[in-house]
């Protein structure tokens, strides 16, 4: 018998079923040690001493390995194959043989898969090895930098600058690339510049459009016809002229499939396609490895094992012919930055398993798995054949000079199945055109001007910011989610509308680093740095000499802030940021006087909360104050005391902005009243047209719209965050009752309690009705241990199976149709044991002892320990 340890119980119970009865599988739930967090954890004064420490919630998974191992003599290391994998085998081994449960004798083995199959999982076990300890060395190096950069630097900021909360080796230049490029969208100018389009049509009548590309024999560049009147001379030079086709011009091109997904692409596709965040397109990749369905999803690597391209040729020719099947198979080039985490591609473990044959429950493991299906047939498919046609159309005189062009799909290849998604609105002229000959004559339909103005860099999305820092070489794979998602757990970016925008706090903490700690932010170094980690994991470089370099000069950088005064940081911010924050006013006055009591200059203030804004010198005497992003003098005059609006009973209503947008407020905030009455002004109203009637409107929300007429509760009329709604409660504070949506905002203060009753009663139908319990899937009948029920039920979170007041959800291995009532009494043992309830009572015949050998049913609640955040 051997004890066979992997990172997650659900991976335990899929391997359990493919090695048997010889071996007992246990889950190590992630990271079972690591450094605590306080001072000394590493010891720069003695060679980088790193001093471990067991989880408390990592010590009960180590008890029960180590009670495994005293009736099994052997281990066998099986977590994931990747450096974080490797690292918590090491860590094992450690923890195990220091608690003295591993014995001088026993054999301890390490084992890697790509993918959890029968024949992967039996074919690692004929091939064992030692525990690779460059990666590991590679790992703890990493670890040790992220402790020294995150311990020294982070109490810096919390000294330095009230507010901030922490600060990473990576997550800080990711931070700066959010904060740089909202700097770039701030000091941006938009440039006019004009188009002129024709609606033509052929000596057959067949419409098309033709953009004007040359005026008066020269070639127009972008800003050539920079205004309304250059671009009417134009209009009137088309108009004035008969056009003929010049030349037809058809070329044949080709599309080639995009290479199977890596860790970054499918992050970043899975964005594109599904706004699908990084952090749970990884976790839902990972139920889907865990279940046996992909490859690994942590990797580098875009080649695909021949078995596997061999299977997605044989899909390809049995699905979409032979003409689909390209003569040779297609050999993507591995791009890895590093050995360690140059994996196989992700792709599905059974090419012959399309989504539509895989039943599953969750419905973004089912979008992802057709995602990564589809990627993969396509990558072995034949390219796209196109035919691409410019038309050149001009005057006799050649004065003026339009071109069209199109596209034509002759054979779609790939595309057939798969195109990949784009991050930015691109215009491929892919339009198909009419047939046109040399010398056709046009006929003029419409000759149209049309405006534009230069657009500032789009902000990132969590897509095109992971694209951006694997260009750059910042970050791995296994970490973008993580710092993805770290620098908005932390409050320093914000998504809005799947775009990232960095908060105040974020835009200071970047612009205090990169003034006192520039070297550290720089995207150069952060990759060089990245790439002597890639040196030691290939066992070209020593960890400690990496570290004992890194710590001399950053160190030094520490001691250096050590005099810094806050007022000194603030200033020096405020002084870095003035083109931003006090941008030139058109009537050239100084912009930093306070435009409020044009005496008392602006300056960078912080609050409390750690945000910042714009505030008079003047205060208390003038308290006016602004949002950092706000620079628009109108915008402005909306901060502070806002802009009069009118009076009621007494009372002046005024119209603000703040942190959330533009508002409108009763009265003014004073010791007694902090909070007077406020009304946010609803989105796709317009601000400058607000008076003193709508705000009244708004100000009276929420709005009583009467008794319902069943159960005499109040029915509550109001906009919300989501909009406008309807709410039957006591009170709009109540946090019960039944919401229902309201189709427009004018509804608010229109709807009448006929049609409040129709909308709350569809509500209400929509759920199965109020307090009425939901109907099971299937009923399994009398559990053994009371005879009480056990039902298949239907859950927000996949389906479950109920017993009394226990619920616990199936495993994605497990359908609502195939479960039985001992895999259900199991799955409910297992859900009672972490409640603290009693189990049921084991079977009779069943001995304590085998009962203890059984693998762990999958916990749902239960989750690995993330991995590394750098």
């Amino acid at each position: 018998m051997a004890v066979v340890v992997v990172e997650s119980p659900a991976k335990a119970k899929t391997i359990n079923k493919y090695l048997g009865a010889g071996h007992t599988v246990l889950a190590s739930y992630g990271h079972v040690r690591d450094l605590p967090p306080k001072d000394g954890s590493v010891d720069t004064d003695h060679d980088f001493d790193m001093k471990w420490e067991v989880a408390s919630d990592s010590r009960k998974h180590l008890k029960a390995i180590a009670d495994a191992l005293k009736t099994d003599n052997e281990l066998i290391l099986a977590t994931d194959p990747d450096r974080e994998g490797e690292a918590i085998s090491w860590h094992l081994t450690e923890a195990l043989t220091k608690s003295r449960a591993l014995k001088k004798d026993t054999p301890v083995k390490r084992v890697v898969f790509n993918a959890i199959t029968k024949s992967a999982v039996t074919e690692a076990m004929k091939n064992p090895r030692d525990v690779d300890m460059p990666l590991v060395r590679a790992y703890l190096a990493r670890r040790a930098l992220d402790y020294l950069v995150g311990f020294n630097l982070s109490p810096v900021l919390w000294r330095k600058l009230p507010g901030a909360k922490s600060a990473g080796r990576v997550q800080s230049v990711c931070l700066r690339l959010i904060v740089e490029r909202e700097m770039e969208i701030e000091a941006f100018n938009a440039q006019e510049y004009w188009t002129v389009e024709a609606e033509l049509a052929t000596p057959r009548g067949v419409q098309f459009n033709a953009k004007l590309v040359s005026l008066a024999g020269k070639k127009l560049d972008k800003f050539d016809l920079a205004n309304a009147t250059q671009a009417e001379m134009a209009v009137q030079a088309v108009t004035s002229r008969d056009l003929t086709v010049t030349s037809v011009e058809a070329k044949p091109a080709s599309r080639n499939p995009s290479a199977p997904f890596m860790t970054s692409t499918l992050q970043q596709e899975a964005s594109r396609k599904f706004g699908m965040g990084a952090k749970h397109c990884m976790s839902t990749a990972q139920r889907l490895y865990e279940a046996g369905y992909i490859t690994y999803m942590r990797t580098d690597g875009i080649d695909m094992a021949p078995e596997a391209v061999m299977a997605a040729r044989d899909v390809i020719k049995d699905r979409y012919g032979a003409d689909y099947v390209p003569k040779s198979p297609r050999m993507y080039k591995n791009k890895a930055k590093n050995a360690q985490e140059a994996h196989e591609c992700i792709r599905p473990t059974d090419m012959a398993v399309s989504p539509d044959k895989l039943r599953l429950s969750d419905s973004d493991q089912r979008k992802l798995y057709d995602l990564i299906w589809k990627r993969t047939i396509a990558g072995q498919m034949e390219a796209a054949r196109l035919e691409r046609t410019t038309v050149e159309i001009g005057s006799k005189d050649g004065q003026v000079g339009l071109r069209a062009t199109g596209q034509v799909v002759l054979f779609d290849g790939f595309l057939k199945v798969y195109e990949e998604g784009r991050d930015d609105v691109v215009d491929d002229d892919d339009k198909r055109l009419p047939q046109m000959a040399e010398g056709d004559a046009m006929d003029k339909r419409a000759i149209t001007p049309e405006q534009h103005f230069t657009q500032p860099p789009p902000r990132y999305t969590e897509a095109t910011l992971v694209k951006r820092m694997e260009e750059l070489g910042i970050g791995r794979p296994s970490t973008y989610a993580s710092i993805v998602t770290t620098i908005q757990d932390r409050g320093y970016v914000i998504k809005d509308k799947n775009r990232l925008m960095p908060e105040d706090k974020g835009r200071l903490v970047t612009i205090f680093l990169v003034n006192y700690f520039r070297r550290y932010l720089e995207y150069d170094f952060t990759a060089a740095l990245e790439g002597q980690l890639d040196d030691i994991s290939a066992g070209q470089a020593d960890y400690k000499e990496v570290l004992d370099r890194f710590w001399r000069d950053f160190s030094a950088a520490i001691a250096e802030t050590s005099e810094l005064r806050i007022t000194e940081v603030l200033e020096k911010i405020d002084e870095v940021l003035a083109p931003q924050l006090y941008p030139p006013r058109e009537d050239g006055s100084d912009p930093r006087i306070c435009p409020k009591c044009r005496e008392g200059r602006l300056h960078l203030k912080t609050a409390r909360s750690g945000g910042a804004f714009i505030g008079c010198g003047n205060y208390p005497e003038c308290r006016f104050t602004r949002p950092i992003g706000v620079v628009d003098e109108a915008q402005a005059e909306l901060s502070g005391d806002g802009k009069l609006l009118g009076h009621d009973a007494g009372s002046p209503i005024s119209l603000r902005t703040g942190r959330f947008g533009p508002y409108v407020q009763r009265g003014e905030a004073t010791k007694e009243d902090p909070k007077p009455p406020r009304a946010s002004v609803p989105k796709g109203w317009d601000v400058d047209s607000m008076d003193l009637e709508k705000a009244l409107m708004l100000l009276s929300l929420p709005r009583a719209v009467g008794p319902h007429p069943e159960d005499g509760v109040m029915v509550w009329a109001n906009i919300g965050r989501y909009g406008p709604y309807l709410k039957h409660a006591e009170t709009t504070s109540d946090r019960g009752g039944t919401n229902a949506n309201l189709d427009s905002i004018d509804e608010v203060w229109t709807v009448g309690m006929n049609r409040a009753v129709q909308l709350l009663a569809e509500k209400v139908a929509s759920r199965g009705g109020r307090g009425q319990a939901a109907a099971p899937l299937r009923s399994l009948g009398a559990h053994p241990a009371d005879g009480e029920a056990v039902d298949v039920m239907k859950g927000k979170y996949g389906p479950y199976v109920k017993w009394g007041k226990i619920n616990a959800t199936l495993p994605d291995t497990l359908t609502p149709e195939a479960v039985t009532m001992d895999q259900a009494v199991e799955l409910l043992d297992a859900k009672a044991a972490t409640k603290g309830k009693k189990k049921a009572p084991a079977k009779k015949g069943t001995s304590k002892k085998t009962a203890a050998k059984k693998p762990a049913a999958k916990k749902p609640v239960a989750k690995a320990k993330p991995k590394s955040e750098e």
